[in-house]
């Protein structure tokens, strides 16, 4: 039995390890990047990246498959908070027959802001009648489209000319008959 394991020391020198190689040297700098790479990952809260089942191609659908448009469409809808503003829209499009043909006739919707239907009618006098008929319109209104949907009917009259604006008209003048005449 031989002292080979370096027991006892006697005569013998510890052996130095060979100085690196620039392969060697290399490797450790490769290793100590990888080291330092992964430090920081974990450090800024990094997560890897993991192949799980949902995120291979297959023969099974899965949320990055195409769909209908129709389908698209409506969950574009759903998620942007468009179904109200969608829904008065169609409203304005079936305004005869929410109305009548005859007041339809005298009376179309404007605009619709903040649960407040704008409605201009062509005569004072329909304005005046549809100001009567504006709660009706109203209860009618929220039945079709949910409780709450409109608050208020304004009515507006007629209007005059529509105002021109343009390089040739001076701010508050009413027309022609303003300078000739």
């Amino acid at each position: 039995m031989s002292d080979q394991g370096g027991q006892g020391g006697q005569g013998k020198e510890p052996r130095k390890a060979p100085e690196p190689s620039g392969v060697d040297l290399a490797r450790q700098a490769l290793a100590a990047a990888r080291e330092q790479a992964r430090a920081r990952g974990n450090a800024a809260g990094g997560k890897k990246r993991q192949q799980g089942p949902g995120l291979r191609s297959g023969a099974r659908a899965d949320g990055r498959d195409p769909m209908p448009l129709m389908a698209a469409l409506d969950r574009l809808r759903t998620e942007r908070g468009w179904e109200m503003p969608m829904a008065v829209a169609g409203v304005m499009e079936r305004w005869p027959e929410i109305v009548g043909p005859e007041i339809a006739a005298h009376c179309e919707p404007e605009r619709y802001e903040d649960r407040e239907l704008v409605v201009r009618c062509d005569s004072s006098a329909w304005a005046a009648q549809l100001k009567l008929l504006a709660p009706q319109l109203v209860a009618r209104l929220n039945a079709d489209l949910g409780q709450g949907t409109v608050r208020l009917i304004k009515v507006q009259g007629p209007g005059g000319r529509p105002k021109r604006y343009g390089p040739w008209r001076a701010p508050g003048s009413t027309g022609p008959g303003d300078t000739y005449g």
